[in-house]
């Protein structure tokens, strides 16, 4: 029995040297190989405490390639578990090798000239990360074949490398996945660069965000110029062999492997002796007598906050299409404007001192006088923009506030792609695809012991948040069921209804007329099964829906939002008086309210500034702000761009009549 299992080893090494793999022979690995229906794969022992990301990074394979060959991990790992990881070009090319019983075991970095590596937060999409890197959808796809059946958290991309050149001040970007014993200070070697350079380059740099795995930015005027790791860059010395020495005491003494040495001179495979004259491949950072304090120096900028220049008089514009009747779009922005002036009374009452330049700034997509306004020196002063709102107009003001660097609030749009590449910039509006993603978490924290159905029917507008909620449900083994709304729900959702469970029923649409059927059969269930606690989990758009709140508090309903007013509030109240006396007419009918929009991102922004200065941005997590109807919570999605809102709140109509607002950002 043992010749085929000798047969398939050889087997194993040919195919893997035909396609130009350079592994050693399966028994000098330290992980076992074997080949299953023609794949080769590394055995590997899962360790205490590790999970599916940690052995993806060992590996360079994605958490979906993992699952996909061993299809029992999806539940998580377990201490002295088996796993089959395929061998790729990547992991292979990594030179994971054994050299002697001196030595530990060494992985190559990989070459990031051509491609780097992406690892995927929440919320991020195929579109949005190739708007990040400044590539397209295809590219993405064809470097990833995996991907267009759908990414997830954790999961690892190849991005091919491009440079970016700023339309600001003509500088060449590329990027940079941080690797393994990596710091600021060999990063900034490899590319010839200071430590400061890099930090300038990734504003949200810092001791959380610089570690392995994350990708950073960094300037590079070199276009073609190809670059290695400053671990792994060496220079060349002549060493003359003296009595007594081995190839091993050479090695130590120059802190290089014994096989570097034997591939520099292959004269020594007669045998080393006296005299020899030897080229030694020495490491740049040993013969460079690079100190231990000047790269704490470096490591010490991660951790430290950038100068605030303190306010004396806060100077901030509102740059609007004030006169764009498109739409009725004036009125809105009117609105917005109203609520922000009661922000702007609100902090002179507590003693702010506060310069605010209101600009009308042309129509459409005509961006000429918007671009005459930037060029004074008037505007070149301010503290902070708000304002912008189609994507020509913040394209413009977001080049001016890079330019300037000012910090710059878009209030309104949600897919603009500035903020993925200027650090300056806090998108109020949060992305759909982060709010399904975090909405989905929520769900599972709140009703994982509860039967859950979906029901289908209506327009098919929440497939995006359908598909990201059954897979977190899929992957942490909680049960669903699916019905169509079609026919009587009534009697069809009977049988899959549980007596000794919350039912949580959650409709595929946002639409009106739907849900209104939904409510009605389900109506029928409660009257003839009282015993059955039925629950909805719905979409944001219900709130608009207020001849249903009634049957909302009878299911104990509960939706997610990104933005909600409770008119029971008594602060909430407090506003619409104000604004009735101010203006002399109640607040226009919409979703969200523009008023309440104007004023929450004023107190907000201006409170921020007033309190932290400049860089106000670097203490965001700790503004707390009684806003009225959005939540805030501002994050980074990479070290090089802007913030963006990730706020969400869980809103309860409970069976008493009560409505709950629950901020769940954090």
């Amino acid at each position: 029995m043992s010749n085929p299992i000798r047969l398939s080893k050889i087997f194993a090494v040919v195919f893997l040297l035909s396609i130009g793999f350079s592994l050693l022979h399966a028994q000098d690995l330290p992980y076992e190989t074997v080949t299953v229906n023609g794949q080769t794969y590394y055995k590997y022992t899962v360790k205490s405490g590790e999970g599916l990301y940690a052995v993806s990074k060992t590996f360079s394979v994605s958490v979906a390639e993992i699952l996909r060959h061993n299809p029992g991990s999806s539940s998580g790992l377990k201490n002295g578990q088996e796993l089959l990881i395929p061998v790729t070009k990547t992991n292979a090319d990594r030179n994971i090798s054994v050299t002697s019983s001196h030595t530990t075991t060494q992985i190559a970095p990989v070459d990031q000239n051509n491609t780097f590596r992406h690892t995927v937060v929440k919320g991020e999409t195929v579109y949005s990360i190739s708007r990040m890197y400044h590539t397209n959808v295809s590219e993405v796809y064809r470097y990833n074949p995996g991907a267009s059946e759908g990414i997830g958290e954790g999961q690892v991309l190849t991005i091919p490398q491009k440079r970016v050149i700023s339309e600001v001040k003509e500088e060449n970007y590329r990027y940079h996945t941080i690797l393994p014993k990596e710091t600021l200070y060999s990063v900034s070697k490899t590319y010839k660069l200071k430590p400061e350079d890099v930090m300038r380059a990734n504003p949200g740099l810092s001791v959380e965000t610089f570690t392995i795995g994350k990708t950073i930015r960094v300037p590079f005027f070199e276009s073609y110029e190809v670059i290695t790791p400053y671990e792994n860059q060496t220079t060349n010395v002549q060493h003359r062999v003296l009595g007594g020495e081995t190839l091993y005491s050479i090695a130590r003494n120059y802190g290089v492997e014994v096989n570097e040495i034997e591939h520099m001179n292959p004269m020594l495979s007669g045998g080393l002796k006296t005299n020899m004259e030897l080229i030694i491949p020495v490491k740049r950072s040993a013969i460079e007598g690079d100190s231990r304090s000047v790269e704490n120096e470096a490591n010490r900028l991660l951790s430290q906050n950038k100068p605030s220049q303190s306010v004396n008089v806060m100077k901030v514009g509102l740059l609007l299409p004030f006169l764009d009747e498109a739409g009725r779009g004036h009125l809105r922005l009117q609105e917005y404007y109203e609520g922000f002036l009661l922000a702007v009374e609100e902090m002179k009452n507590e003693g702010a001192n506060l310069e605010l330049y209101v600009f009308e700034i042309g129509k459409g997509n005509d961006t000429q006088k918007l671009g005459s306004l930037l060029g004074t020196m008037e505007m070149k002063s301010l503290n902070l923009i708000i304002g912008g709102v189609n994507d020509e107009q913040i394209r413009v003001i977001s080049d001016f506030s890079k330019e300037n660097n000012i910090k710059y609030v878009v209030p309104f749009s949600q897919s603009n792609g500035e903020v993925l590449n200027n650090g300056n910039i806090f998108q109020v509006n949060p992305l759909a695809s982060a709010t399904h993603t975090k909405a989905s978490s929520l769900f599972l924290e709140t009703f994982r012991n509860a039967n859950v159905i979906f029901v289908s029917g209506g327009r098919n507008d929440k497939a995006e948040f359908l598909s990201e909620l059954q897979l977190n449900l899929r992957k942490n083994s909680v049960k669903y069921e699916a019905i169509s709304a079609s026919g009587s729900l009534s009697t069809s959702i009977l049988p899959l209804l549980s007596n000794n469970k919350e039912n949580v029923i959650i409709p595929a649409s946002g639409d009106a007329n739907t849900l209104r059927i939904i409510i009605d059969e389900l109506k029928k269930v409660q009257d003839t099964n009282p015993g059955y606690v039925i629950r909805l989990f719905g979409h944001p758009e219900w709130q608009t829906y207020t001849n249903l709140v009634d049957d909302y508090h009878l299911f104990g309903t509960y939706i997610y939002s990104p933005f909600f007013i409770d008119d029971k509030d008594i602060e909430t109240r407090k506003f619409r008086d104000k604004f009735r006396k101010w203006y002399d007419r109640n607040l226009m009918e919409t979703y969200p309210s523009y008023g309440l929009w104007g004023y929450d991102t004023g107190l907000y922004f201006l409170t921020a500034l007033r309190r932290n200065g400049t860089q106000f941005e670097q203490n965001i997590q700790r503004i707390r702000v009684n806003t009225l109807q959005f939540a805030f919570h501002f994050e980074r999605l990479n070290n090089w761009g802007g913030l963006i809102n990730n706020g969400l709140y869980l809103v309860h109509y409970d069976r008493n009549g009560q409505i709950i607002k629950m901020d769940k950002s954090r």
